[in-house]
């Protein structure tokens, strides 16, 4: 299992964000601030795989994530989007 995090700060607010891949398929969690308890994301909006997908090409960019992760996201983002439209 391969896991990402990454946090984000609005105003006095942080987020932490949690992507697990396992057995071929993401699944992503948040938590807000000093909750201890992490909520799945089911299913995750399109803003939470986008937010993915750039933390996953930076790493990609300093050999720290194979391409491949990148690659399934940006597939998963091109269904999701034909999906909305």
């Amino acid at each position: 299992m391969k896991r990402h995090q990454w946090r984000e700060q609005d105003g006095d607010e942080i987020r932490f964000w949690r992507a697990n891949y396992h057995g071929g398929r993401f699944e992503l969690y948040r938590k807000e601030g000093s909750d201890e308890e992490w909520e799945k994301l089911d299913p995750p909006s399109v803003a939470d795989w986008e937010a993915l997908r750039d933390v996953l090409w930076r790493k990609y960019q300093r050999k720290r994530c194979p391409w491949n992760l990148v690659a399934k996201v940006d597939k998963i983002l091109g269904k999701t989007n034909e999906g909305e439209r």
